[in-house]
């Protein structure tokens, strides 16, 4: 059983002859697909095979990628001096120093200078490109086994809360069948407070609480209750893209658990709706990191 997070991280280093590039992939939670890349533009050329490596991985997300990359420490300490450009250089001055009887003096240090420096030949680029996409790979499979591991947290969770929800559900069940004395009764005695002196017909007044009762009854949402919970359950249990089941899930439980509250005035019933509503609204509020 695989369940992604939509919140995660990964990264990725792949080093060369003269390079190492460095990707991270950073995500958090969105109802689609959302990229920003922050690279240098040396990548641009690859930019849309990059962007369908994540498209074809990924369902859900915003994704926040940065690729990176730093010459080795054997590429630094290599002279990138153009010997061509330094000669070039001193054949143009050397003329003018003499005609004006000046004595040529430079410093070797100044050819360190960006002026003087080799031109990067396509080859570097081509291996940059390949060590960019050698890092993004890995920055992917870091990523999942992030969201993955994140995915997993959030389904044991989502399983407590439910727990929690499916407790309260039980104790409504429990006291549903409390809940038709206490109507009798109160009716009984709001009757008595205002019909002191006439009598009452006994048989007709249980059938106007039976009929009162049959409108109040709450076996049916507790029942469709039970099972929305059986399908939030194996959709937890299942794998893939499950957070739009969830929310659609979520939407019926909460609807069979208002119409609950609003039917019964049992105090107790009332609590354990409260507390119901309570977890479903936890359930809800992470079950959007879900992909």
């Amino acid at each position: 059983m695989t369940v992604y997070s939509m919140t995660g991280f990964g990264k990725g280093e792949a080093a060369g002859s003269s390079y190492t590039l460095t990707t991270e992939i950073k995500t958090v939670n969105n109802r689609f697909k959302d990229f920003k890349f922050r690279m240098s533009s040396l990548f641009n050329p690859i930019e849309i095979e990059l962007r369908s490596k994540l498209e074809n991985e990924f369902k859900r997300g915003s994704f926040d990628i940065s690729v990176s990359y730093k010459k080795t420490e054997k590429s630094v300490a290599e002279f990138n001096v153009d010997a061509k450009k330094v000669e070039a250089y001193l054949e143009l001055m050397k003329p003018v120093f003499e005609r004006n009887n000046l004595e040529l003096k430079i410093s070797p240090v100044e050819f360190l200078r960006n002026d003087f420096s080799r031109e990067e030949d396509t080859s570097r680029e081509k291996e940059m490109e390949v060590l960019a996409k050698e890092s993004f790979d890995l920055a992917i499979n870091a990523l999942k086994a992030s969201r993955s591991a994140e995915g997993s947290k959030l389904v044991s969770k989502l399983l407590e809360h439910l727990s929690l929800y499916e407790k309260s559900l039980h104790e409504v069940e429990k006291l549903k069948n409390l809940y038709p004395e206490m109507i009798k009764d109160k009716l009984t005695q709001k009757l008595s407070e205002k019909l002191k002196d006439i009598k009452i017909d006994e048989s007709r007044f249980l059938q106007e609480v039976v009929y009162y009762l049959e409108k109040l009854e709450i076996d049916e949402e507790i029942t469709r209750a039970r099972i929305h919970v059986g399908k939030l359950k194996n959709v937890l249990q299942s794998s893939g893209e499950i957070g739009r089941q969830i929310d659609f899930l979520l939407q019926e439980l909460g609807r069979e658990t208002n119409t609950m509250g609003s039917k019964s005035a049992h105090p107790e019933i009332s609590s354990n709706v409260v507390e119901m509503k309570v977890q479903l609204e936890k359930i809800r509020e992470q079950a959007l990191n879900l992909e």
